[in-house]
């Protein structure tokens, strides 16, 4: 069997500008990927000590008290009250699950996987790994003109990707934009999948939970119409709570959908392991130290906005997650070259497609002495 075509693995393609950052005096500050590098907060780590013996199989589905528990999460803080625990799947981490979801779903050649224009690489390559054509898409008429595509190669656009909050951009997709893409796609019979795992990270407003705020979800009433048929949202604890060691995150909704995902990860033995279990549900049934946690990064977040703004940086979308969309409207990749010279690495818009090349990534994710160090050095 040949194997799929898939593209190189951008971080990868930052070695140097790391390198030449790391010979910076002060040493580096790296701001290219977005890992976690607070606590991991008490409440989980006790948890986890908690479910230590372990000498069983866990159960792929995970516990009845966990899917509660993200039901629960979901009615208090997306506002999605009534979600059936029975849509909701444990995950290896939120990465492995937007991989292979298109093979799970039973797409294949000739099908469509339609993502963002601008868009974490790793939508388009479960598209490649299940081999169907990865295609970006993000209004009606590109949806129609895609669908129409796939139909004349014998295939069909079988799955749509959101991803709101965006990575990287940061941007927020509101409840009329979604509403719009869930009625085309249920015209369409085609399964939507929204990325929302940085949704308790909104900036504004009208997006922060501690001001009475929302970031919409792709089953939020207002948007499903009440109904999650078709309909799935993928979240990951790694950002809100600093688990991505621990790999604990989720898919919910349509619990058909996920009782077909279910049978044939039993299969393929992708089972979360029972101790991360334990912690996962620990993480989502406590919101105080997701509370402390935003408060980091707000303040690292304000540090850097007003260092990249004087720094002649044009900072835009950014509205919620983890991230500083930011141009000087040169090539991305000469403005990671000035910032490498400098000690700081980020990422190039261009890992994340081509009409994002004058871009650069910046992330929140550094302890408070490398991010004022930052400051420092843009000024």
């Amino acid at each position: 069997m040949a194997r799929p075509a898939l593209p190189d693995f951008p971080w990868d393609s930052l070695a140097p500008a790391k390198a030449r950052a790391a010979a910076h005096p002060g040493g580096i500050v790296d701001l290219s990927v977005g890992t976690p590098v607070d606590p991991t907060p008490d409440v989980v780590t006790e948890a986890l000590r908690s479910a230590a013996d372990a000498p069983g199989y866990p159960q792929t589905y995970g516990t009845p008290g966990l899917r509660e528990a993200v039901a629960g999460w979901f009615a208090r803080r997306r506002g999605v009250p009534g979600l059936d625990p029975d849509g909701v799947l444990p995950t290896i981490g939120s990465k492995e699950l937007v991989a292979w979801l298109p093979l799970l779903l039973g797409l294949g050649a000739g099908d469509v996987v339609a993502h963002p224009h601008v868009a974490y690489p790793t939508y388009d390559v479960g598209a490649r790994l299940a081999g169907a054509r990865p295609v970006k898409a993000g209004t009606v008429e590109e949806l129609e003109t895609a669908a129409a595509q796939a139909a004349r190669d014998g295939g069909r656009l079988g799955l749509l990707w959101l991803n709101s909050p965006g990575n990287p951009t940061g941007a927020v997709l509101g409840v009329d934009a979604l509403r719009e893409l869930v009625d085309w796609a249920r015209a369409h019979d085609v399964v939507v999948a929204s990325d929302e795992c940085y949704a308790e990270l909104g900036w504004t407003p009208e997006l922060d939970t501690t001001r009475g705020g929302l970031v919409p979800s792709v089953l939020d009433p207002r948007v499903s119409g009440g109904a999650v048929d078709g309909l799935l949202a993928v979240y990951s604890t790694s950002k809100q709570s600093n688990l991505a060691g621990y790999r604990a995150a989720f898919v919910a909704g349509d619990p058909a959908l996920v009782r077909a995902l279910l049978d044939l990860r039993k299969h393929a033995g992708m089972i979360v392991p029972w101790p991360v279990q334990v912690a996962l549900r620990a993480a989502v049934s406590d919101d105080e130290h997701v509370a402390v946690q935003r408060e980091r990064y707000r303040a690292r977040r304000e540090v850097l906005l007003t260092a990249l703004t004087g720094a002649g940086f044009r900072v835009d979308e950014s509205v919620a997650g983890l991230y500083l969309w930011s141009t000087r409207d040169e090539p991305g990749r000469e403005t990671v070259a000035d910032l490498a010279a400098r000690g700081i690495l980020v990422a190039p818009g261009d890992f994340y497609g081509p009409g994002a090349a004058q871009h650069v990534r910046v992330a929140l994710t550094a302890t408070d002495e490398r991010i004022a160090q930052v400051a420092g050095r843009l000024a």
